[in-house]
């Protein structure tokens, strides 16, 4: 027992400073670009350094967040190529002590690093993407707003039809609105055409509106100044632009967004597959790390630039993977969940298979 935490610890020993360093790097690499495609905006805009510094540092979380994986997989490679070459694996094997349980304080690294990145991402990194894009926009006064022209939404199950010229997102309110009321049989029940409506913060109430009731002998008309509707309690964010972003929010309020999408008759299935992304995503860094682990110690020669190549190819392949899955997901061929989880399962056989083929 003594013999297999010595060499855990020397193994960690190897690995955390590596990791360090690959973290490191790819954070600076992830920073640069994202530097480079704003650059001439900032200095046409005469930005000063210290507000450029401040975008940047609210960027940091999300760099950290991506490049975790890459410098799990560089630094599991590179450490167990190294120990390779200098035969220092071979010394371990012939102690007793297998592939599989030299490498567990890594992967027990891997397993704490996809919980702890799962609930970053929720907790820090979403907050300052959020801030950093705000900041971004204000110093390159780029305006995006939400208001919208010609929308038409559903609710309550298909019965209640909404159409607007325009929704107004700062004031919450629509303007040349028609509502149209369907009984269970889809038979049209009521109409209101109304000049505006406002949001009372649980239903809609129309402002000079005429509305058209169905009666025996047909539709009645009658005209309103102001008319509470109790029934039409969609909400606002319904009948916003179209466009929002789900790395911006927090599971609960995804969760509602794809709601009032799907409730909208609205296309969600994009947003739903994104949604059950932001949980297999957080299994990436366990991934890469068994990845790594497995392919690691079959390096021998040129361990800096073979571990750097495996690291950018399992990347590539991985990611690729991950979109191939979700582009299908979003046309239908398969479901959300299995779009978003199939990609992330297959890495999980593949590196449990690889762990089990090692040299060991």
């Amino acid at each position: 027992m003594r013999r297999r935490t010595t060499l855990h610890l020397m193994l960690l020993r190897r690995f955390v400073p590596v990791f360090v360093i690959a973290i490191a790097f790819f954070i600076s690499i992830l920073q640069l670009i994202d530097l480079f495609e704003n650059i001439t905006s900032y200095i046409d805009r005469e930005v000063s350094f210290l507000q450029v510094l401040r975008v940047h540092l609210l960027y940091l979380p999300r760099s950290l967040h991506f490049a975790l994986p890459m410098s799990l997989l560089f630094a599991g490679a590179f450490t167990l190529g190294t120990m390779y070459s200098r035969n220092e694996l071979i010394a371990v094997f012939g102690s007793g002590v297998s592939l599989r349980s030299f490498v567990a304080p890594v992967i027990l690294v891997g397993v704490i690093l996809s919980v702890g990145s799962f609930f970053f991402e929720e907790h820090v990194v979403i907050s300052t993407v959020t801030r950093k894009n705000a900041l971004e926009r204000e110093l390159l006064q780029v305006s995006a707003s939400r208001s919208a022209s010609n929308v038409t939404r559903l609710g309550d199950a298909a019965r209640l039809l909404y159409h607007a010229d325009f929704y107004n997102d700062e004031t919450r309110s629509l303007s040349g609105v028609l509502l149209v009321e369907r009984s269970a049989e889809g038979q049209v029940e009521r109409i209101v055409s109304a000049r505006t409506a406002r949001w009372n913060g649980t239903n809609w109430e129309v402002q000079a509106a005429r509305i058209f009731e169905r009666s025996d002998g047909g539709f009645a008309e009658r005209y309103a100044a102001t008319e509470d509707l109790p029934r039409y309690t969609l909400s606002p964010d319904a009948f916003r632009r179209i466009g929002r972003d789900l790395d911006q929010m927090r599971l609960e309020e995804a969760a509602a967004w794809i709601e009032s999408q799907r409730t909208a008759g609205l296309p969600y299935r994009e947003d739903l597959t994104k949604y059950h992304e932001r949980f297999s995503f957080s299994l990436t860094p366990l991934i890469v790390v068994m990845i790594a682990t497995a392919v690691g110690g079959r390096f021998r020669k040129n361990i800096l630039l073979m571990s750097l190549l495996v690291a950018l190819c399992v990347a590539v392949v991985y990611y690729v993977t991950q979109m191939v899955s979700g582009l299908l997901a979003y046309s239908g061929f398969m479901s959300p969940i299995l779009g978003a989880w199939s990609g992330v399962l297959l890495f999980v056989v593949i590196g449990l298979g690889l762990l089990r083929l090692s040299r060991t």
